[in-house]
């Protein structure tokens, strides 16, 4: 049987026996999130999944005015409580922070990792588990969107990608550098649209991630989308999937990018379907921000879809009566 002493997150391995502490329970709290964040890493679980956590973690330790080791369910009751009424977080955002509270208590509680007694013998208490099914929120439904998000319109679905080519042709007849920027994210926009793909899914491509549908020749080099970074499961990389091209236009778009447009970018060996102009690949925070930009000036509903980390599909995209999506109004010509 392994030693407890070298299991990853253990407290033997983060606090040394038998030495006294300056601030213990400073340095015991400090030392409960290393070991924590290491038996997350050991499960596979993502960097970032793990710092966010620690950062829930730190905000309830903040609000409840108390460390782990005195815990209680009542506090994250107010805790959850304030969240909704005060800050209006969504209910996906609490279950989150549930999720991070939960485990870090079960780990807490787990006698293989040591901290109980750990808390026991410099404390004089032990930590407990606070969320219980009485006070979990479920997840019971696949989605959580609120009544005021809606499906695009067909109308607003025209309006988004004419906008976007008249910028494109805007700050190329004023002599502006940023119609380059303009054009690549127009097109990750339809392509997004026209794919179903999610927008880190679509940011994340390669050049090489189209190639030929048997089944579908008249789509030519863009008849399929290899999609390799997929949202993950939970210790899982990212999932990969292919997707078929539906509308004609979309191998149109690609192929005035891949032999017009991305040279440009002087992307040379740069891999990225989608260069930047200051790093290897665009950013989610960039398309976000255009989408916005976009989305204000056209007077659109602050809740429209088009502020989602998912773009809408072509099933999903428009509102009822709209049997077919609307493709892009015209390639922007260079």
């Amino acid at each position: 049987m392994q030693d407890r002493g070298e299991v990853p997150g253990a407290a033997g391995l983060v606090l040394v026996d038998g030495v006294s502490l300056l601030h213990p329970e400073e340095q015991v709290f400090e030392a409960m999130l290393e070991g924590f964040a290491n038996q997350q890493l050991a499960r596979n679980l993502a960097f970032p999944t793990v710092q966010n956590r620690e950062h829930q973690l730190r905000a309830f330790t903040r609000h409840a005015d108390a460390f782990p080791w005195v815990w209680s369910s009542h506090l994250a009751d107010d805790w959850f409580s304030d969240l909704r009424a005060i800050r209006h977080v969504s209910r996906s955002t609490v279950r989150s922070y549930q999720v991070a509270i939960r485990g870090f208590c079960a780990y807490l509680i787990d006698p293989v990792y040591g901290w109980a007694s750990e808390c026991e013998l410099r404390f004089g208490t032990h930590p407990i588990q606070v969320i219980h099914e009485v006070n979990a929120a479920a997840h019971v439904a696949d989605s959580e969107a609120g009544p005021a998000r809606r499906a695009f319109t067909r109308n607003e679905l025209q309006a988004l990608f004419d906008y976007a080519d008249d910028e494109v042709a805007r700050k190329r007849a004023l002599g502006r550098k940023g119609w380059l920027s303009a054009f690549r994210d127009a097109t990750i926009f339809k392509i997004a649209y026209g794919y179903g793909t999610r927008r880190n899914e679509t940011r994340m491509l390669d050049a090489v991630d189209f190639g030929r549908n048997p089944e579908g020749p008249e789509f030519g080099e863009y008849g399929v989308c290899y999609v390799r970074h997929g949202k993950a499961q939970r210790g899982s990389p990212p999932k990969r999937r292919s997707v078929l091209a539906v509308w004609a236009w979309t191998s149109e778009v690609l192929e005035q990018w891949f032999t017009e447009i991305r040279p440009l970018f002087g992307a040379g060996n740069n891999p990225a379907a989608w260069p930047s102009e200051r790093g290897p690949r665009v950013g989610v925070q960039q398309l976000n921000k255009r989408l916005a930009a976009y989305r204000d000036a056209l007077g659109m509903d602050p809740q429209s879809p088009v502020t989602r980390h998912r773009s809408v599909t072509g099933s999903e995209s428009t509102s009822s009566g709209a049997s077919t999506p609307t493709p892009p109004s015209s390639r922007s010509t260079v």
